[in-house]
């Protein structure tokens, strides 16, 4: 029980989301800007100390048919890097049409392209942790 933050991974921006396994319910955060490594997990480590989160969940995008690409790979090396640098469990998260779906929920609040690619991966990133709540605690940990 406890707090989890969730991560939509991206090579420019990192959306990050909130929830609670009490309440399953998850919110979106913030948008972590930025390819730099150290700034990127300098970002996360303040989330960390901030929420205190007893597991970390990261997308895992995959192709519509399942299999794996580039950036499956890419997703898994931050979901081990989260691990190893903060000692967190991480669950990984199929995340296909994740930005799809936050893109549309963005589309029916009626905000503008700016403003919904502003919130685009935050929106992501709750759907990702939206999803493992719904499922309950039975997804891949790294």
């Amino acid at each position: 029980m406890g707090t989890l933050l969730g991560f939509d991974f991206g090579t420019a921006r990192i959306g990050v989301a909130t929830g609670e396994t009490e309440t399953r319910m998850a919110q979106s955060l913030s948008v972590i800007h930025g390819e730099a490594n150290e700034q990127r997990f300098g970002e996360i480590e303040k989330l960390i100390r901030e929420w205190r989160p007893v597991k970390l969940v990261v997308g895992l995008p995959t192709a519509l048919d399942g299999s794996e690409t580039d950036m499956t790979a890419r997703c898994r090396r931050f979901a081990n890097q989260l691990n190893g640098r903060f000692g967190l469990p991480v669950a990984l998260v199929d995340e296909r049409l994740s930005s799809a779906e936050a893109e549309e929920l963005l589309r029916e609040v009626k905000r503008d392209w700016r403003s919904r690619k502003q919130h685009l991966d935050a929106v992501a990133a709750q759907r990702i942790l939206q999803s493992f709540l719904d499922m309950g605690d039975n997804n891949d940990t790294a």
